[in-house]
């Protein structure tokens, strides 16, 4: 026989009152339990919700950690670390047009969310498995509702054995109800299984396998008797319009409308991330040549007219050489480096460079000057067994290499110094240094030219890209 639902009706009318801070509601649960906590944030721009949703969604479907089960995509942000006393976890989830089912999970909840742009129901049950399992219609007893605007900031706390499930505000709505980014307290709360434990103490826990849903006596009552929204208690939050009054309904009608447009440019034009941050090879301008660099020997019989040295200093382990490394390796690793990765901005400045100096006969490279030379065919010394140079000298200990590259053109002579010098503590600092004497007028028009951007950023940058290239390798 299938148990009948008594449910309270509630008044026809709401009793409404204003706040001068964010509103907001508890709902109480069981004495053992925190209450369910809803709070009402800000308001944003017609439409951004749906907009948000679906280019938060994207982003989400392209993480490592992305799980798309029982109707709530997420992706795990950030993991537990239990071996330094972090218990906590971040995951980002949606809950599109559709709803997802009633669960609950073991551990406490926070998040915080940003509505669809046709609102949001939060729908709480506080009914426990021994009351449900003794009388399925005592979940839909404790059923209690929270109505979300469009495109509003809320935040969400309650327990992890509060049965609840998220939708649109209005049935049939063709806007996602939110997406939401949850933060797990503590990842091993409430009842775990010991192999649910394990998997999480690994780090290998995600929202799926933390959720427990309805027993099938519950879903069971729920098909055969389906519950009336108007029949369960629910509180409306609501920022700027009264709830229930002429400026909500017309604000409801443009803002789902505006969704609509948003959320449509949003599915069709997804635009990117960056990140920007230090380099791991930061790159350094020194004033002056060390003592031992070969580089002092060079063009001395002739007027220098630029001379600059960059360097950068990374352990030798994110190179993957032990600390006391060889530094012919190393330099060998580099000048291969220069020759492999070479940096985008740099060859695209030295394409425009061939064009233009093409008609007046000088050389032309698709690698910068510094290192244009290590193309050149070998007519004298040889580095490495494979390297062009015109000299180059490795320390008696094997701590210190460096080489000396270059070119003579029909305007000006440059010669290039590249090193690589082991320090002490497990370093490496990686230089590159240049000299240039100029030939004629012509010469020194065209280093007044190229000066600045040779210093600010050709020479530094192909050093970069060079050495976060053997990091990365």
């Amino acid at each position: 026989m299938t148990p009948s639902l008594s449910v309270p009706s509630i008044p026809a009318t709401q009793v409404t009152r204003r706040t001068a801070t964010f509103p907001f509601v508890a709902l109480p649960t069981r004495p053992d339990c925190v209450p369910v906590e809803v709070s009402l944030v800000a308001r944003l721009s017609h439409g951004s919700g749906t907009q948000l949703f679906h280019d938060a969604l994207a982003r989400q479907r392209a993480h490592s950690r992305f799980v798309d089960e029982l109707d709530e995509p997420s992706a795990k942000l950030g993991g537990s670390d239990f071996s330094r006393g972090d218990a906590t976890a971040l995951y980002s989830f949606g809950v599109g047009r559709g709803g997802h089912p009633f669960h609950r999970h073991a551990g406490h909840r926070v998040f915080t969310a940003i509505s669809g742009s046709g609102g949001s129901q939060l729908r709480f049950s506080s009914a426990t498995p021994q009351e449900i399992e003794a009388d399925p219609a005592s979940f839909v007893r404790a059923l209690r509702h929270v109505d979300v605007p469009p495109d509003c900031i809320f935040t969400v706390r309650f327990s992890g054995e509060t049965w609840h499930q998220f939708a649109p505000l209005e049935p049939g709505s063709l806007h996602p109800a939110f997406f939401a980014l949850s933060t797990h307290t503590n990842e091993l709360g409430g009842q775990l299984s010991d192999e649910l434990r394990l998997q999480v103490l690994q780090d290998k826990g995600d929202i799926p396998s933390l959720t427990q849903l309805l027993p099938q006596a519950v879903i069971d009552l729920l098909k055969t008797s389906p519950v009336e929204r108007r029949q369960v208690p629910t509180t409306q939050l609501s920022l700027g319009d009264r709830p229930g009054g002429l400026m909500e309904a017309a604000c409801k009608h443009y803002r789902s409308a505006a969704g609509h447009l948003r959320g449509m440019l949003a599915r069709v034009r997804v635009r990117p991330g960056f990140i920007s941050e230090p380099s791991p090879a930061a790159v350094l301008e020194q004033s002056e040549l060390p003592a031992h660099s070969l580089l002092r020997a060079e063009l001395n019989d002739r007027t220098i007219h630029h001379q600059d040295r960059f360097s950068t200093i990374v352990p030798t382990a994110a190179l993957g050489v032990p600390a006391e490394a060889d530094a012919a390796g190393l330099l060998a690793g580099l000048l291969g480096s220069f020759l492999a990765h070479r940096h985008h901005g740099v060859s695209l400045l030295m394409g425009f460079r061939n064009l233009v100096v093409r008609p007046f006969k000088l050389r032309t490279s698709p690698l910068a000057c510094p290192v244009s030379s290590l193309l050149s065919e070998a007519s004298g010394s040889v580095f490495a067994g494979r390297y062009p140079v015109h000299s180059y000298r490795v320390s008696e200990d094997g701590r210190t290499a460096q080489v000396i590259l270059g070119a003579d053109d029909r305007h000006l002579v440059f010669r290039s110094c590249v090193e690589a010098a082991c320090l002490p503590g497990g370093r490496v600092e990686f230089s590159l240094s240049t000299r240039v004497a100029c030939k004629n007028l012509f010469g020194r028009v065209y280093m007044a030219l190229i000066s600045a951007a040779h210093r600010k950023y050709i020479a530094p940058r192909l050093l970069r890209v060079a050495v976060e290239s053997m990091l990365r390798h």
